[in-house]
């Protein structure tokens, strides 16, 4: 149904489209999986070839005839940790894109791990150091996860000079359930247990945290390049520093796809401007 609403066509034309090349391949090119429809091994590397056909027009369809470098076109679709996304991808894609107006961005916001089955992602974002196969992976930057709290909540509430006060003090961070990514589940467990009494405000969002604690529900567990940004107080600046990296993940078949390869480039030049955390400039 997506596949068809993205076309433009309606669903049984998609499907029929489908089984013909099926039929002509000898084979299925989709499997049915938990969360709905994956591509298949022969799915797979029709995808890889119908990419590589793609580039080949693509590339034939933007040649100037000054023999300047051609225009990128057509569709590259990310997936990202939404903090990353806006204070990175956003402002990354927003400067290539004006030098490549007919090149298409399609951003997904999700604090996940990298999944296995790929299809239809160009580009994930993940946080810590990821477990997958065919495909590149590599750090884009580094960063801390660290302690902050608004003057106002400190106003009120004293500030802790140790691990041992901490424990009298909420904690705005990720839903604890629906958390799946280890190297933050870590920065919280390495946090001693909260005590009885008023509990912080957990959200899905790394903003919620942020507003959070801006409105005084408690200390902020917050990326240090992301608080910085605000009028935060660092509690236990010396004591509790937890080190998180962002990686990359690309499909082998698609580093060499020079949209892919211009939106890496795009993203890593953002992180060098920012001056956060670390970048790290070498393409796959």
């Amino acid at each position: 149904m997506a596949a068809a609403q993205y076309l433009g066509v309606n669903h049984t034309t998609v499907s029929r489209r489908i089984h013909d090349l099926e039929k002509a391949l000898g084979g299925p090119l989709l499997v049915r999986a938990k969360n709905g429809w994956e591509l298949s091994a022969l799915g797979e590397r029709t995808l890889s070839l119908a990419e590589q056909a793609e580039e080949v027009l693509h590339g034939l369809g933007s040649l100037r005839l000054d023999d300047a470098a051609p225009l990128l076109r057509g569709l590259v679709r990310i997936a990202a940790p939404d903090v990353f996304s806006v204070h990175v991808i956003t402002p990354a894609m927003a400067a290539l894109h004006k030098d490549h107006p007919e090149l298409d961005i399609e951003l997904i916001t999700a604090t996940q791990r990298a999944r296995q089955g790929r299809s239809g992602m160009d580009i994930e974002v993940v946080v810590g150091k990821p477990q997958v196969l065919n495909s590149v992976t590599r750090p884009v930057m580094d960063y801390h996860l660290r302690l902050y709290a608004s003057r106002d909540y400190v106003a009120e509430h004293g500030e802790p000079r140790s691990m041992k006060e901490l424990e009298g003090h909420p904690i705005n961070f990720y839903v604890e359930s629906g958390l799946q990514v280890d190297d933050l589940d870590s920065g919280r467990q390495s946090l001693p247990e909260q005590k009885e009494g008023p509990k912080g405000i957990a959200s899905t969002s790394v903003f919620g945290h942020v507003s959070a604690t801006i409105h005084g529900a408690g200390i902020g567990l917050l990326p240090d390049y992301l608080a910085g940004q605000h009028d935060f107080v660092p509690i236990l600046p010396e004591d509790y520093r937890h080190p998180v990296s962002y990686w990359v993940v690309v499909r082998k078949e698609n580093t060499r796809n020079p949209r892919v390869r211009a939106c890496l480039r795009a993203i890593e030049q953002r992180v060098a401007h920012m001056g956060a955390g670390t970048a790290h400039p070498h393409h796959p």
